[in-house]
This record gives C-alpha cells, sequence and structure tokens, in this order.
C-alpha cells in the first residue's frame, strides 16, 4: 500500500489498522464506537482496487446505517480519483430497481463496484439471492458486515445467508465496536463469517463447552440448560488477536469526557397504582410458570417501564394514557438547555409526544423524529440538518434501536434517556452518536428515572455493563419482577 493517497487524513490508529490488516483474506476491525473503522474498511477497498486485487465490495449494514455509507461515508473517504459506482438496495420491488440492479451486477466497466444492502434484506431470498448473483458476476470482491453483532444469532435466517456468501467471497471484514454484547458466546457466528475455524471450531456446541460453564436450571415446570459463566477467556481472547484489531478511544483519541446526570420523576397515584397491580399480576404468572421464557419475562418488564413513561399498550386495544410527570420534567431540562440535544425514548408513543410537546414549547422547526415510521429517503437528510449548526434544529427525537447506529450527531452535546433499552448494546451505540471523532465538546447524558421502579433496575444495569436478558431467567426473574 506503499503511495497510497488517503481522501481524508486518518488518525494514527487509523493508519496501523490498515497497514495490519488491508492484504488479510479476512479480518476483524474491533474498533470502539467512534473510532473511525468505517474509513478504515473504505481506505481498504481503496488500497486493493489500486493494487490490482479488488473490482467490487458488498457492504452490508443495518437499516439504520446502509444510507449513510452510501450519501456520507464513501464519498467522503473514497479517493475521488478512483472511478465507482455505487448501488443501494431497495426493499422495493419495482421493474426499473430490478432492471438497474442487472446490469450493474454484470457491468464490464473498470471501476469499483460498492453494491449496499441493509442487512434485514438478508431475511428473504431475494436479497440473499441479488447478493449471492453480484459475488458471481465479480470474483474478485470484499463482503464487509457493518455492526456485525447483527448476525450473531446463528439461528436467524439472515446470519444463515450471510454466511453463505463466505466461499463466494475474496475478502472478508466484519465492523463493530462491541463484538461481545450479551456473552462471548455472540462471537461464533461473527468469527464464522470470517472462516469456519477462525476461532478453532466448525460447532458452536463445540465452542460453547470449550468456553461456557453450563447448568441444568428450573423456571416453573420448566427444566432448561443456562450459561452461569465463561472461562478460558484469555485463550480466546488470543485467537481472536490473530486476526483483529481492538481500538478503544481512551488509547487513541482525545475526545471530551462523558457526564452522567440522573434526574428523578414520581410517579402520578394513577401510576403507582397500575404498576402495583402490574407487578402482582407478573409475579402470580411467574409462580405458575407461565412466564417460561427470556421473552415473556421481558415483555412484563416492559409493561412496568411503559407505566413510568405514562402509557400502558395492553395485548389487545388501543393504548392507555396515563396522567405522569415524565414530559414536564423533559420540559424542564430542555429549557435549562444550551445548543442541540439527542432524546432517546424506547415506544413509538413517546417519541411522537415528546416531539409535540417540544414544538409546542420551542416551534416545529426545531423538532425532528427518527424512527421506525421515519421515511428511509429522508432519515439523511435529518442528521445533516442536525449537524448544520445554522439550522434551527435543536431536538432529534429518535429510538435507540433505529437512530442508535451508524448515524453521526456531534453537533449534541446533551443526550436524553427519556426512557432505556434493556439491551446494552442499544445503549452504548446511541450514548456513542454523540461522543465519537468530530466531538469537541463534553457530552452529558440525562436519565430520567422513576425511583423504586423498573426504571432504577435497568440503568443500574446498564451502568454497570450488565447484560439484563441474560439475567431475567430462573431465580433472578423473581427479583426483578418483585423488589421493584
Amino acid at each position: 500500500m506503499q503511495g497510497y493517497r488517503y481522501e481524508t487524513v486518518p488518525y494514527d490508529h487509523q493508519r496501523t489498522a490498515l497497514e495490519d490488516s488491508w492484504s488479510a483474506e479476512y479480518y476483524a476491525l474491533f474498533m470502539e464506537m467512534g473510532t473511525g473503522k468505517t474509513k478504515v474498511a473504505i481506505d481498504t477497498m481503496g488500497v486493493l482496487y489500486e493494487a490490482g486485487k479488488l473490482k467490487a465490495a458488498l457492504v452490508i449494514a443495518p437499516k439504520g446505517v446502509y444510507d449513510n455509507w452510501v450519501q456520507g461515508e464513501i464519498p467522503l473517504h473514497l479517493p475521488k480519483r478512483l472511478p465507482r459506482k455505487i448501488c443501494r438496495w431497495t426493499a422495493s420491488k419495482t421493474k426499473r430497481f430490478e432492471e438497474e440492479l442487472t446490469d450493474f451486477i454484470v457491468n464490464r466497466e473498470p471501476f469499483l463496484k460498492i453494491f449496499v444492502m441493509n442487512v434485514e434484506a438478508f431475511s428473504s431470498p431475494r436479497g440473499a439471492d441479488a447478493a449471492t448473483a453480484f459475488l458471481f458476476q465479480n470474483p474478485d470482491n470484499m463482503v464487509i458486515v457493518d455492526e456485525s453483532t447483527t448476525i450473531k444469532n446463528r439461528k436467524a435466517a439472515r446470519t444463515k445467508n450471510i454466511l453463505a456468501l463466505k466461499n463466494r467471497s475474496k475478502y472478508r471484514r466484519i465492523l463493530t465496536g462491541s463484538p461481545i454484547t450479551k456473552s462471548p458466546m455472540d462471537l461464533f457466528s461473527q468469527c464464522a463469517f470470517l472462516e469456519n475455524k477462525s476461532l478453532g471450531f466448525n460447532s458452536y456446541y463445540a465452542f460453547q463447552s470449550r468456553y461456557a460453564n453450563i447448568q441444568q436450571r428450573t423456571m416453573g415446570h420448566r427444566s432448561f440448560q443456562q450459561i452461569v459463566g465463561y472461562r478460558r477467556l484469555d485463550e480466546l481472547s488470543e485467537k481472536l488477536d490473530r486476526f483483529s484489531n481492538r481500538v478503544l478511544k481512551v488509547d487513541c483519541l482525545d475526545l471530551p469526557p462523558k457526564v452522567y446526570i440522573r434526574r428523578d420523576v414520581e410517579l402520578t397515584p394513577e401510576q403507582e397504582k397500575l404498576y402495583r397491580q402490574m407487578k402482582k399480576l407478573a409475579l402470580a404468572k411467574l409462580e405458575s410458570g407461565e412466564l417460561a421464557t427470556t421473552a415473556s419475562v421481558l415483555t412484563q418488564i416492559m409493561r412496568l417501564q411503559q407505566i413510568c413513561c405514562g402509557h400502558l399498550r395492553p395485548d389487545e386495544g388501543e393504548i392507555q394514557p396515563l396522567k405522569n410527570n415524565r414530559l414536564n420534567e423533559l420540559l424542564n431540562v430542555a429549557e435549562e438547555l444550551q445548543g442541540k440535544a439527542i432524546i432517546w425514548a424506547t415506544y413509538t408513543h413517546d417519541i411522537q409526544q415528546i416531539a409535540s410537546t417540544l414544538r409546542d414549547r420551542f416551534g416545529p422547526e426545531t423538532v425532528a423524529t427518527y424512527y421506525g415510521e421515519t421515511p428511509q429517503d429522508e432519515r439523511q437528510e435529518i442528521v445533516n440538518a442536525f449537524q448544520d449548526a445554522a439550522n434551527p434544529l435543536r431536538f432529534f427525537v429518535g429510538q435507540p434501536r433505529t437512530g442508535g447506529y451508524g448515524i453521526t450527531l456531534t453537533a449534541a452535546t446533551t443526550v436524553i434517556y427519556y426512557s432505556n433499552s434493556y439491551d446494552l448494546e442499544i445503549r452504548l451505540q446511541s450514548e456513542d452518536r454523540a461522543h465519537r471523532i468530530g466531538q469537541t465538546n463534553k457530552v452529558t447524558y440525562i436519565d430520567l428515572v422513576s425511583p423504586g421502579t423498573i426504571d432504577e433496575k435497568i440503568l443500574d444495569a446498564l451502568r454497570n455493563k450488565i447484560d439484563i436478558a441474560g439475567q431475567v431467567l430462573g431465580e433472578d426473574a423473581k427479583s426483578w419482577l418483585g423488589s421493584s
């Protein structure tokens, strides 16, 4: 890669990662959120293309991220001297797109072809077939899986379909800041995409047997095996070091600090009464054996959290709004703020309520929403407007599961959590939309919490980097549902 001229000047850690990995058949960029792993991957394309080793790249990214590759990252970092053609996957099966895709796949002109797909497309045969055809027709290729924890579930259709691409790829890369979100077992599928035996095992169960401690547990009348701990993690880390680059922000960037603040919000009498009833019902279901899976316990936790936020969605029927103090507390915080802020909320109902309330107080031009219902073609425009210091858009109100990945929101110096997801990865990802390369100010994180409720337990678990989903089975379920 001698003589490679960068389009954007790399940091030292980015240059090192590229020099260590560019020629490897497979490699993992385990670079913490905000350290610029996307740039390293794009420069890898550039180096290999100029070396005559690469003609095509397939980029697979989460739905909320893949547009940023097309509109933001590739135009910014891929040297403009390199001829390229980019095709963005669309779920709409129109005749025009199908014709454009076919022409793109079979085109033999001497430019770098980059096919950008969202990971969700691989849940269906149509997406998997398109990716396979692209790689088959363009064998000098690279496959990049961005936020590779999206393929940690080895049983998911999208994971199986993406792993099947391995045999048609010349180079493979996985990108993530946190390859382990729930347990070291998360690594197996991610690394299997790189190479079947990159960790020394073809079989997941052999891998699990080597690195996990398993016990027989009981919930209600159901008996099951549960992982209760891990072993030989130093050995596992040594194996990963052979084909990965680990970068932490604290080691390489002079980023300003994170500051955490908690704002307590008391429940109204209406909320308190309903909360007690719901908790009593959940404990009764637990004792009867009705809550026999992680999902069923988490559903009860979600119901309790909804009440804290000021609404309840029954299994059947309309959302039931509850008189609450949370919106007022959010307004109090917003009145105190200087500059721009991100507001994360787990539930669609809350996002809509927050946006409406802020627009009434500060003006319609000051608020934008970013969640599942936000049209795909508007998402990057919202990000660009928020990042523009001259734009009046002050409040980015989003759902972490949608907006917490891949986008840059460094214009914000305050991040407010109206509610928290129980998923640790989502919390970490959403925090670092503001705290990443380009941020020059300290970032303040404000959690709205109802004391003595599930709210408090969720926040404590997240602050202590505890995977909540792994804690709510067996005897732990009673603690989660009963002591709040």
